[in-house]
């Protein structure tokens, strides 16, 4: 465990100089460590006692670092709303460096991290009258929901710290200024190859680096298959299939992300800008939340589609280096890059079978796909979901008390709990129950306690006025999202976990009304 200021590495800024921009910081003279994540601080191997001291304090915002650490903001493009812009960047981040982060203490694990600050001030790629800063309740609320979206096993950045910069930003009213430090994978973007695919006339070789940074980056060794040197279509085939196992994983527990802009989509397959997300209360496919998304352009139904949207784009950019590494003509290059996005729908619909089968309770033995009827189960459950629009997490953690039941009739019956008010119809309920449905896996793998929309809103509202009761408590919920409940608890555990799970794992009361969420920039 470092009691010292981390070595950070500068790969992105060494490799892609025409990517980045340096960055320098404005120091916070009376920043303060609102919250720290512990848990993560240790798996980076950073003592988070000495993030704690003024000296750590200053790393985090990075006004200390490393002698040889090279912080940059980073360029990229983007389509927002289906239009392009040629120039986003870090308009208010700033990449610190990456830090090698082993598992189990040996070497041949190390993988890099990026260290990232977002808020902290303007940059080359800032915007006309931005400010570079952040709001405290937006990164609050980063924290929270990307917290429990790992919680959840969900592919996500996430957040090391919250800091208090000592200042007050302006939005529609004074708020208190933040800096969240966000822990990625790397933030390699769609919009970063479309940036490096603009910049082909002025810098030729761009692509071509970008690309193999990529490779080298995230698919020399974590892909299902290690891609080699030059395997652009690979790259783009991967790419793929992790962010059709993406999208699955947000469709099984509710989430919409609210802006699929393609400068907001992972090359490392994980969720990153918590902006407008929110989780659904009922699920019903054509609810969006984003106040900027007038058109429901980013509706929860339609996030498979959009993926494949932003995936397209990633293709197009990739054109000219699957040429080359195919030895074709652009039509050539077109035609094997579309076969590969042909294959994202079933990608999607395999990850997402793959996703519901355990969440109904069945297992497949070993590699084995799942069953014919346990995939015609997961549909005609999607389908009902559908048309009754219930709190989806709601039934399935009811169909698990069923699931330990013999007499399946009885207990739906006399169950006495709202959630068992909405199920699917009898005849489905008898062949999913014939099945033998496993009631364990079903509460490993669905998770009770999400960031509800209603929780978050009174968290961060409290917090707002400085008082940090309701976050936390809302925090070690979500970060303890699945249930333990089983017939093996006494009848005390199985009423306190009740008495708990009231208030975190039901949908907002009524009276809560329609919820609108912002970009909070």
């Amino acid at each position: 465990m470092l009691s010292s200021s981390p070595r950070l590495t500068s790969r992105f800024a060494n490799s892609l100089p025409a990517m980045c921009a340096p960055w320098s910081p404005v120091p916070f003279s009376d920043a303060n460590l609102l919250l720290l994540n512990e848990p993560l601080s240790r798996e980076l191997g950073i003592d988070p006692g000495w993030l704690r001291t003024e000296n750590g304090l200053r790393f985090l915002l990075g006004e200390e670092l490393p002698e040889d650490a090279f912080p940059v903001s980073q360029a990229y493009a983007g389509h927002q709303f289906g239009q392009f812009n040629p120039l986003l960047g870090d308009g208010r981040a700033a990449l610190l460096g990456e830090l090698e982060v082993t598992s189990g203490g040996s070497p041949e694990t190390a993988a890099p991290r990026d260290i990232h600050l977002k808020g902290s001030g303007r940059t080359p790629y800032s915007r006309g009258g931005s400010d570079g800063r952040a709001a405290a309740g937006p990164m609050l609320r980063e924290f929270l929901i990307s917290e429990a979206m790992h919680a959840m096993g969900i592919p996500t950045t996430r957040s090391l710290a919250v800091i208090l910069t000592g200042e007050s930003v302006q939005r529609n009213v004074p708020e208190p200024g933040a800096v969240l430090v966000r822990v990625a994978s790397s933030h390699l973007r769609v919009g970063s190859f479309q940036y490096a695919r603009m910049m082909q006339q002025r810098s030729p070789e761009l692509l071509q680096e970008l690309a193999d940074f990529a490779l080298e980056r995230h698919h020399a060794t974590d892909s299902d298959t290690p891609l080699d040197d030059s395997d652009y279509l690979g790259l783009l085939r991967e790419v793929c299939a992790k962010q059709a196992r993406l999208v699955a994983r947000w469709m099984h527990v509710g989430f919409v992300h609210g802006v699929m802009n393609t400068d907001n989509i992972t090359i490392s397959g994980e969720t990153i800008d918590y902006g407008p997300c929110a989780f659904l209360d009922s699920f019903n496919p054509h609810t969006w939340f984003s106040s900027i998304d007038q058109q429901g352009r980013y509706a929860f139904g339609r996030q498979p589609a959009i993926m494949l949207w932003d995936l397209e784009r990633l293709a197009e950019s990739l054109l000219p280096v699957i040429e080359e590494q195919l030895d074709t003509d652009t039509e050539g290059a077109v035609a094997a890059a579309t076969e590969v996005l042909q294959e994202f729908p079933s990608m999607y619909r395999n990850a997402f079978t793959r996703t519901m089968v355990p969440a109904l309770g069945f297992t497949t033995a070993g590699s084995d796909s799942p069953s014919s009827e346990q995939r015609a189960l997961c549909d005609e459950f999607v389908e009902w979901l559908n048309g009754a629009q219930p709190d989806q997490l709601s039934v399935l953690r009811s169909l698990a008390t069923l699931a330990e039941s013999t007499n399946l009739t009885v207990s739906a019956s006399a169950s006495g709990d709202e959630e068992a008010s909405a199920l699917p119809p009898a005849e489905w309920l008898h062949r999913w129950h014939e099945l033998n449905p496993d009631a364990a896996l079903m509460r490993h793998t669905n998770p009770v306690r999400i960031p509800r929309n209603h929780l978050v809103e009174e968290a961060l509202q409290a917090a707002s006025y400085g008082d940090f009761e309701a976050f936390e408590e809302l925090l070690a919920a979500v970060t303890d999202p699945f249930d333990s409940t089983g017939s093996e608890e006494s009848g005390v555990e199985k009423k306190n976990n009740r008495v708990h799970d009231e208030k975190f794992a039901h949908p907002a009361p009524e009276g809560f009304g329609p919820y609108t969420t912002f970009c909070g920039t």
